[in-house]
């Protein structure tokens, strides 16, 4: 079985928005958060998704999913205090139904600019790796900074990436290091810096370009003008 583990529990303080949290704001009349879904709902080998979202906004999201017809939807549980909490909460509300070796997506409910071929590849590259990290080259110099004052390193660019999403798992794998992470007191950007903390070998999977996360208010009025792009691509092929 394969799962998409969607989480949606920021507030989105860096969006200013005060009315709702940046995942449900709407582009062209729809919350970002069924965009999102909606590559996932649509792609054959995904089987259900589940996610999690602000406990508020629970009720909100449960009449958007039948509104627009999100029927792998199969549970939502409430987020935790940090993205990383969110995850775990995610995970352990899978531990019923889900096998040690199925296969979990986990990806940013305000990152829609994904598709089905690289949902598809990071599939594949479980079930032949382990696992699959998302990412996209770096397009300027790296800097590494240990102070915040002095650069203690510029990384060669071209070796260089920015891990993105989907970040994909075996359940047992990454449920194995989310309880380790918590014994330990740890707790992470991303599932690919846990890794990382632990030693698992990555596999990297290539982005599709302008995978981007709406985070911050200038990220809103990009991601719109770039779906307008694609829009226009497919009406006028171009």
């Amino acid at each position: 079985m394969v799962t998409a583990l969607i989480f949606a529990g920021g507030t989105g303080k860096r969006m200013n928005s005060r009315s709702k949290p940046k995942q449900f704001l709407e582009m062209h009349g729809k919350p970002i958060i069924i965009y999102t879904l909606e590559h996932f709902e649509y792609h054959d080998q995904v089987d259900r998704i589940v996610i999690v979202c602000i406990a508020e906004w629970i009720s909100e999201l449960k009449g958007l999913l039948k509104r627009y017809g999100i029927t792998k939807a199969a549970t939502i549980v409430p987020g935790g205090e940090t993205g990383h909490d969110s995850i775990y909460n995610g995970l352990l509300a899978m531990e019923d139904s889900a096998a040690r070796t199925d296969i979990v997506l986990i990806h940013d409910g305000v990152r829609p600019l994904i598709n089905g071929d690289l949902i598809t590849e990071n599939i594949n590259a479980v079930r032949k790796y382990g696992n699959a990290i998302t990412s996209e080259p770096a397009r300027e110099s790296v800097v590494r900074s240990v102070d915040g004052e002095s650069i203690s390193e510029v990384p060669p660019r071209q070796q260089m990436y920015t891990a993105k999403a989907p970040q994909s798992f075996s359940y047992k794998e990454i449920r194995q290091l989310y309880e380790r992470a918590r014994r330990d007191g740890i707790k992470t950007i991303d599932s690919a810096h846990l890794c990382s903390i632990y030693h698992v070998p990555m596999h990297l999977v290539a982005s599709t370009k302008n995978n981007l996360k709406i985070t911050e208010p200038a990220d809103f009025y990009i991601y719109r003008a770039l779906y307008e792009a694609l829009e226009g691509q497919q009406i006028f092929g171009i």
